[in-house]
């Protein structure tokens, strides 16, 4: 079994900070990329951030310059540093992780179960 867990979300004004976690854990064999989407109410869930096991980023436009992606790969962790935040950043957040579970011959895509966060005017 595999499992993604996150934390910290939550309520914050305009213009401040979150720092949301994302811990994998189980029989894992190998981690590809690891990342951040969101679904806001009546959207498609969408990219904010992802980070391979090489090191290569990938953000969404309206995240740029604000959100900051990074793994501590021993640890099978992702973060996302949220700053300047925004009314429409508010949305459930998922951690998403590209895993090869030991019993697994190909990789799949994991999820965790998703973090509010909310971020009022």
């Amino acid at each position: 079994q595999v499992r993604l867990v996150e934390s910290g979300g939550g309520l914050v004004q305009a213009g401040g900070s979150l720092r949301l976690s994302c811990t994998a854990s189980g029989n894992i064999l190998s981690i590809n990329a690891m990342g951040w989407y969101r679904q806001a109410p009546g959207k498609q869930r969408e990219l904010v951030a992802t980070l391979t096991s090489g090191g290569r980023t990938d953000y969404a436009d309206s995240v740029k310059g604000r959100f900051t992606i990074s793994r501590d790969n021993a640890k099978n962790t992702v973060n996302l540093q949220m700053n300047s935040l925004k009314p429409e950043d508010t949305a459930v957040y998922y951690c998403n992780g590209v895993i090869r579970a030991r019993w697994d011959d190909n990789e799949f895509d994991y999820w965790g179960k998703g973090t509010q966060v909310t971020v009022s005017s």
